[in-house]
């Protein structure tokens, strides 16, 4: 889901609600915000459907890594529908069939930030009619990495990520409209008193990258790790703490976006915030996401 900004001008209009005059005026611009939002978020029948599919878990041409780091998430953790592994060339055969759900690295399909760069995004979408692969029915998409990252730092999250998406499907199931006006805001969460937040050192924006820096304004416990320490942490399933899956453009480019979403091992999602990356606000963490999740 693309269209997070959404949220803060709902909230916005819903706190000058003081009459039925005034009530049913903001319902009008409920329905013309969400309208101009165009999400391809599923409908209820849509959910439904995706409970009675398959879904087939779309695997990378060639010896990409991601291949082996979702098919073992999969098959440890994929419990909400029968599965199966497909390659490419058999998503295109499938993808127009509604009885099926997919689970698929879409790279560069929700177009080009206006800065040059695009984006991987991991999704759980419902087989649709539609030749245009942005318009499938979405149930949840989390951004990855940028389409020309080669590194593996996200690898850590797979099973995470693998675990919210059923949460959230699930959630879909009653809580769709409010989620709809959200997006994964929704899950925007207060929760972080006395847990551990782990995260990659390199993920800190410049006015957070040290602890003294951090702790000046974030009173919970930090822990700062390399990226084999990371995936040591996780491996040994931490029951009290929350790790930062980052998304970030390369370090020397001042353009494109930044995404921040905060997991426990469970996939529990606590925190989800993006912004436009430029030369006075660099990529990466900063003491402002700090401040909100203290």
């Amino acid at each position: 889901m693309k269209k997070q900004h959404i949220a803060n001008a709902l909230k916005v209009l819903l706190a000058g609600i003081n009459s039925k005059k005034h009530t049913l005026a903001v319902a009008l611009m409920l329905v013309s915000v969400v309208a101009m939002a165009e999400s391809p978020l599923a409908s209820q029948k849509e959910i439904g459907m995706f409970i009675n599919s398959t879904t087939c878990v779309v695997l990378e041409n060639g010896t990409d890594p991601y291949n082996a780091y979702i098919k073992d998430a999969v098959q440890k953790y994929w419990k909400s529908t029968p599965y199966e592994f497909i390659d490419a060339t058999e998503f295109e055969n499938r993808r127009f069939d509604s009885k099926y759900s997919f689970l698929v690295l879409m790279k560069n399909v929700f177009g080009i930030d206006p800065g040059g760069v695009s984006y991987s995004y991991i999704s759980l979408v419902l087989g649709d009619k539609s030749t245009d692969m942005a318009k499938m029915p979405e149930l949840c998409s989390i951004p990855l990495l940028y389409s020309d990252d080669g590194s593996l730092n996200y690898s850590y999250a797979i099973p995470a990520i693998v675990k919210f998406m059923q949460i959230h499907a699930k959630n879909l199931e009653k809580k769709r409209f409010f989620i709809s006006l959200s997006g994964l805001s929704y899950y925007n969460s207060s929760g972080f008193q006395d847990k551990e937040l782990l995260i990659l050192k390199d993920n800190l924006a410049p006015d957070a990258n040290t602890s003294e820096k951090i702790s000046a304004v974030y009173p919970n416990f930090v822990k700062l790790l390399t990226v084999a320490e990371m995936q040591k942490a996780i491996d040994a399933n931490p029951k009290n703490a929350l790790f930062l899956l980052h998304v970030g453009p390369n370090k020397n480019m001042g353009v494109g976006k930044c995404f921040e979403m905060i997991f426990d091992v469970e996939g529990n999602l606590y925190y989800y915030n993006s912004r436009r990356v430029t030369n006075d606000d660099p990529d990466g963490f900063t003491l402002m996401d700090f401040r909100h999740i203290r």
